[in-house]
């Protein structure tokens, strides 16, 4: 039977995504065909300024490049935009004559720059800002000219200009109203971003209106209606999108200020369909990318008879993508008789929140300077939760202080959108990493969409790859991150070479492409941060994951596991009523035996965590930790018939030597009294092996998703050179280990050949012994949060941020 002949107008970000929701769906539906007016391939959009801003180039954004389409048997058609719409004949003709007919068809042609209407608009040098094409003439201007300005103060002037700005020109941004993004911000949140983007370089002029671009071939300046004017050799137009509707209104099809569509994206001709910026549905044009993809969903259930409830319109958020001007807003953002707000100013801290209250719900937010808590109003919003029992005080409070963890995705509901600009949820994300063994974020951006547009959200699905693989994400071969292209001993070295001392000092010395860094190489920075100055560097705990904040591992309802430390494995009957009153007192579902012989509770709630750790009077068994875990012991000689050494109390004296201390990743160790190896020693960071004569010594066996078996390195003959070369061996993991490396990679790395001479050169391990000694242990958290009122107010509090 002879395919359906799909044809799109149109090859940019909603229309692609119609095609690939339909290749999905049902791939051998139609025999499709694409038209693009552009020469490249489906890319980006959005990520333009970014190439501005240095953080990108044109080829990462490219989304589909052109083997996509052949693999995809799509025709495709580019540099050659469509002229004129047949709806009769069901044809489209191109720019160069050539006619293609269709069944049915996709009309996604997006929308124009608007610009100025006025004198010298036409002259070399004025550019919009919309295209991969305009980019290019811009970024081509940057090696030339030194001058530029931005005619319009709204998101994308902003990044156009911070870009410009980046390029080393002298920039200054020309806005109309007195403060900038003044749909989004009132007068004095719009100063404190002026204040905050003054400091990065950019110069404005308020409250002006251009009348005239002058220069003769080229610009040269502007002149404003007051009468002054200002030099400049580049100008660039911000100032808003028309929908491109030309094809549709010269076809005869309902067009008003777009092309209208009903709910389920029909135009007025029962063949033709649109999505995207061109098109106007219930009244509303959308000019965001989130509402273009839920379109795009919409769109493609129909089109392969898949039930749909149809489009219903969209809660539009976004975000500015300058760099130290943190911005977020959502939903509705304008004040009316049923609309009433609340707002919180703190120019000390230069935050601004301001949220929009309908019939007691959270109708719509915006944050600037503190944009952690995005998740918690998108939520009120979304859910339409009732917010008549919260005053404004507790309502606009955020979760105070650094370690405020609203931002960390692990916790959140699996209902909770990751991704705003695809709709992806992060029970989506999940799904896919284990259903598909994804191990990277390029996989589940592939599989899922994810990170796919704006790239904002990349930070937390690395951290659910991370929590989905139980840390063990894949090391960069190249830089340790997307924001730097420095390995991990170039950072090292040059951490020491320059005597950096802060995880900020670290990305401003270095240039990483992100100044923040990510959620993949702030734990690692501050870990590295750790060891070469373990006295002068404060641990900045803002940047460790959510489990090693909270001392304690998130499951996957969102409450938490308490492993109180019995080293060695060994307990005693008052520890075992602890722990037994209590499970009781705080109905706790989970009690179980773990793998390291301990006694884990299951199940309990964030704000219950401070209380169970003061009632259980134990210390935390880092279970939770990029460090030493507990010590697996078997019962030993004293006990065990077969055994030749006291591996329980040797054990207990590694443990107590060496807990609390940070490692690259999880150590775990095994201490066996005889060859039967009851505590698995053979697959430990670090395991013993007693014998006659002594103790075999293994180093770098890892279970986990990659199973190794240990290397044999030394037979001992007493405990303190067991618990020496452990020291030593732990300590030159730490000094050489790529952050999230097991010791099983690391030796692999380095050699265990070399690994082995360090060992067992007692000069060497009398060094690094120094050294271990030097850095010490961290403070024992559990009593350290038990003690602390304020720590357990901004991290165990319900509302605090992290998950219930």
């Amino acid at each position: 039977m002879e395919k359906e002949k799909l044809v799109l107008v149109g090859n940019g970000m909603a229309g692609v995504r119609t095609i690939e929701e339909i290749l999905e769906r049902d791939p051998e539906r139609y025999q499709m065909t694409i038209i693009g007016e552009e020469k490249y391939p489906n890319y980006n959009r959005i990520m333009l300024s970014n190439i501005l801003q240095k953080k990108t180039t044109i080829e990462e954004i490219i989304t589909n490049p052109f083997d996509w389409y052949e693999e995809m048997g799509i025709e495709l058609f580019i540099n050659n935009p469509a002229t004129r719409l047949d709806t009769k004949k069901k044809e489209i003709e191109l720019q160069n004559g050539e006619r293609i007919s269709y069944d049915k068809c996709i009309l996604a042609t997006g929308s124009r720059a608007f610009i100025l209407p006025i004198p010298g608009s036409n002259l070399e040098g004025v550019a919009a800002f919309r295209t991969i094409e305009d980019t290019e003439k811009i970024l081509a201007a940057t090696n030339t000219y030194k001058k530029a300005a931005v005619i319009g103060g709204g998101l994308l002037g902003l990044e156009a200009a911070k870009g410009l700005v980046d390029q080393g020109m002298d920039v200054t941004v020309i806005h109309l109203e007195n403060w900038l993004m003044e749909t989004q911000l009132n007068e004095k949140a719009g100063a404190l971003l002026k204040e905050d983007l003054e400091k990065q370089g950019l110069k404005f002029r308020m409250g002006a209106k251009t009348e005239e671009i002058l220069g003769e071939k080229r610009v040269t300046g502007l002149r404003f209606a007051d009468g002054t004017e200002l030099e400049t050799d580049l100008v660039i137009m911000s100032i808003g999108i028309r929908p491109e509707t030309t094809l549709a209104k010269d076809a005869g099809l309902d067009v008003r200020r777009g092309i209208c569509v009903d709910d389920y994206l029909a135009t007025s001709d029962p063949f033709i369909f649109s999505v995207g910026e061109c098109v106007e549905h219930r009244g509303t044009c959308y000019g965001l990318v989130a509402p273009l993809y839920e379109q795009a969903k919409v769109l493609a259930d129909r089109l392969t008879d898949h039930e749909t409830t149809g489009y219903e319109g969209s809660m539009t958020y976004t975000a500015l993508k300058v760099s130290g001007c943190d911005l977020f807003s959502a939903g509705c953002i304008q004040a009316s008789e049923d609309i009433k707000t609340i707002e919180a100013y703190d120019e000390w801290n230069h935050c601004y929140k301001k949220v929009f209250i309908q019939d007691n719900q959270v109708v719509g937010t915006i944050l600037y300077g503190d944009t952690t808590e995005e998740n918690r109003f998108l939520k009120l919003i979304t859910q339409k939760l009732d917010i008549s029992d919260l005053n404004p005080i507790a309502l606009l409070a955020a979760a105070n202080g650094e370690e405020d963890a609203s931002n960390d995705v692990t916790s959140w509901d699996d209902s909770e959108t990751v991704c705003g600009c695809n709709g992806v949820t992060k029970g989506t994300i999940l799904h896919a990493i284990q259903d598909k063994e994804l191990t990277s974020v390029a996989d589940v951006t592939k599989h899922t969409k994810a990170g796919g547009s704006c790239g904002k959200c990349k930070d937390k699905i690395a951290d659910l790859l991370g929590y989905a693989l139980g840390g063990e994400a894949p090391v960069s071969s190249k830089g340790i991150c997307g924001c730097t292209d420095l390995t991990r001993d170039e950072i090292v070295l040059k951490i020491h070479q320059k005597g950096l001392k802060s995880v900020a000092e670290v990305y401003q010395a270095l240039h990483f492409k992100n100044p923040e860094g990510c959620s993949k190489c702030r734990p690692a920075i501050n870990f590295y941060l750790n060891v070469a100055f373990p006295k002068e560097h404060q641990d900045e705990k803002a940047s460790r994951y959510v489990n090693e904040r909270l001392y304690a591992n998130i499951q996957n309802d969102g409450t938490y596991s308490v492993i109180p430390r019995m080293r060695g494995g060994k307990t005693d009957p008052q520890q075992l009523l602890l722990i037994a009153k209590a499970a009781e007192k705080y109905d706790v579902p989970l009690v179980k035996i773990t793998g390291s012989q301990r006694i884990g509770l299951y199940g309990v709630k964030k704000q219950d965590l401070p209380k169970i750790w003061k009632d259980l009077d134990m210390s935390a068994a880092e279970a939770y930790a990029k460090a030493v875990r507990s010590v697996k012991t078997c019962v030993g000689k004293n006990f065990c018939r077969f055994g030749t050494q006291d591996s329980m109390g040797l054990g207990i004296k590694l443990e107590e030597r060496y807990e609390f201390i940070d490692t690259p990743h999880k150590f775990k160790m095994g201490i066996s009294a005889c060859p039967r190896s009851c505590a698995e020693s053979c697959v430990k960071d670090f395991g013993v092996i007693g014998v006659e004569n002594g103790f075999q010594i293994y180093i770098g066996g890892n279970g986990g998703t990659t199973v190794q078996e240990s290397h044999f390195l030394e037979t001992v003959e007493t405990e303190e050179e067991v618990i020496e070369i452990c020291g030593a061996f732990l300590e030159y993991y730490r000094e050489t280990g790529v952050y999230a490396e097991r010791t099983a990679p690391w030796i692999d790395r380095l050699g265990f050949d070399h690994v082995k001479d360090v060992l067992l050169d007692e000069t060497k391990r009398a060094e690094l012994l120094a050294k271990l000694e030097q850095a010490g242990k961290r403070d024992e958290p559990w009593r350290q949060t038990v003690q602390d009122k304020d720590l357990q107010q901004k991290l165990y509090t319900v509302g605090s941020g992290e998950s219930k």
